[in-house]
């Protein structure tokens, strides 16, 4: 009998929201290991220390603003766009991949996933490749991706614009695509 190795699948959506107590910006700052200034809450995150940051990016449509591709400027426009005490800031989609993937394989199929939720829902996307901290006794496997996702379309002008509602309206067969 030989050994197999079989990838565990996991795909999760969350959000994000403002009435869990939570910030985009602080979000965004964590999981790319940046230090982002928060200007709503005047705060400063800094995340640099962190580590397992194996690769970042920002996606967006063709026609984006240039300054919506820069993290912190695309993160407070988000939190100042969203008025209500209970606004969604963003979608988050957190994914495993298999352990047999290399690195640039991993990149390669996030650039392919970000890229076709640009497409299919003309958002901005802010990905980020996390790799395992082995020292502090996580699984060597655990290589995965958090995927921000802006909760408002790009419009022709370039700038945020009208919420999604896709995944309000269709949200488990909008998850079930995903994960397809």
């Amino acid at each position: 009998m030989g050994l197999y190795i079989v990838a565990i699948f996991h795909f999760s959506v969350k959000n994000i929201s403002r009435s869990d107590g939570r910030s985009a910006v602080a979000c965004a700052a964590y999981r790319s290991g940046e230090k982002l200034k928060d200007e709503r809450y005047g705060k400063e995150q800094d995340y640099t220390k962190k580590t397992g940051i194996e690769f970042k990016n920002i996606y967006a449509p063709e026609n984006t603003k240039k300054e919506l591709l820069d993290r912190e400027t695309l993160w407070n426009t988000v939190e100042t766009i969203e008025t209500r005490k209970n606004s969604q800031l963003s979608r988050e989609f957190e994914v495993a991949f298999p352990c047999e993937l290399n690195q640039e394989q991993r990149e390669k199929m996030l650039n392919e996933l970000c890229g076709k939720i640009v497409e299919r829902h003309k958002v901005v996307v802010d990905a980020v490749i996390h790799a395992p901290h082995t020292a502090g006794g996580s699984d060597d496997r655990n290589y995965h991706a958090h995927i921000m996702l802006t909760t408002r379309s790009i419009h022709q002008q370039g700038d945020l614009d009208k919420k999604t509602r896709e995944f309000n309206d269709n949200g488990k067969q909008e998850v079930e695509n995903w994960r397809h």
